[in-house]
């Protein structure tokens, strides 16, 4: 069973492409920008960390933290947990490619309709996802996890400082901590029992295995992910969708996969992260810290926004 690993930017490993695919999603890092809000200019920061869990893989999450500014003027945060299983392939390709789908989407422009543009692009990524793997698979190239892997993903995008649109598939989460200190979840977890009509609807079914969490078709432990081909009759990449103006009174938000979910609710993950006072990435590290703390086997990425 691998040993629980973090790694720290600047570090590496030995080990050729093994070495360089940790280091680029086994780190620790900060950002800042000055986004243009309606009461002027607000600072936004963030920070982010993510650790290998105690499982006998490797890690499969990977994330995104960064801000964008576009040719129009705009200023976006884009910011993603992508949590992958059966291996690192589909999280991997939704990092590179994701975010680019849901901006440059042809069919509904994002700045005019961005919840129908979100999920033009959510499906059509999902679409390539399978559609590269099944020729994988046809030319001989699949082999065992790349033909079954799949990925959940949580996406931010934050506009000018001001509006949050966020959507996701599967069980990461975003969390909203208000300036009273209250915690809203702002994604929806997709759990099998949350939906089993629609997935029996499809021909699929639920076990409950005393010791296990419920799975669909034995497999997944969640009704909606991108990829999962040869379940994918039966499961969604629908994202949820929600659009938040974050004036005054918002403070932060939590990213994170379900490794810090499974051990923390998400009253503790805010007060938690609000015990940095502003400090992005120390409020990253320490949410981590905490779940590991609190016995979290899984891989865990985090990423904290905060809006000051």
């Amino acid at each position: 069973m691998a040993s629980l690993q973090q790694l720290k930017v600047g570090e590496e490993e030995s080990g050729g492409d093994q070495a360089a695919q940790a280091q680029a999603v086994r780190e620790t890092g900060r950002g800042k920008s000055q986004a243009r809000a309606s009461s002027g200019r607000r600072k936004v920061t963030y920070g982010f960390h993510l650790v290998q869990g105690r499982m006998p893989h490797g890690m499969e999450d990977r994330h995104v933290a960064e801000f964008r500014l576009l040719d129009d003027g705009n200023e976006v945060g884009l910011f993603a947990v992508f949590d992958g299983h059966s291996g690192a392939d589909v999280a991997t390709y939704l990092r590179e490619h994701l975010f680019d789908n849901i901006l440059n989407e042809p069919d509904f422009d994002f700045w005019t309709d961005p919840m129908e543009a979100i999920r033009r692009a959510y499906h059509r990524t999902d679409r390539k996802v399978l559609k590269m793997k099944k020729a994988d698979d046809d030319e001989g190239k699949g082999k065992g996890r790349r033909r079954r892997g799949g990925s959940t993903a949580v996406t931010v995008i934050l506009i000018n400082g001001e509006k949050l649109v966020v959507a996701n598939v599967g069980d990461s989460r975003a969390v909203l901590r208000d300036n009273g200190g209250a915690a809203r979840q702002l994604s929806v977890d997709h759990e099998p029992l949350r939906e089993q009509s629609a997935i029996e609807s499809r021909g699929g079914f639920i076990t409950e295995i005393h010791g296990d969490v419920p799975r669909v078709d034995a497999q997944l432990a969640m009704s909606r992910a991108f990829g999962d081909r040869s379940l994918k009759e039966h499961i969604s990449s629908d994202p949820d969708v929600c659009i938040e103006d974050v004036g005054d009174g918002s403070e932060l938000v939590v990213l994170a996969s379900d490794g810090l979910w499974k051990v923390m609710s998400n009253q503790e993950a805010v007060d938690e992260a609000g015990r940095e006072n502003g400090d992005a990435r120390k409020a990253a590290v320490r949410l981590v810290d905490e779940a590991v703390r609190r016995g979290s086997k899984d891989d865990i990425s985090c990423v904290v926004v905060c809006l000051h």
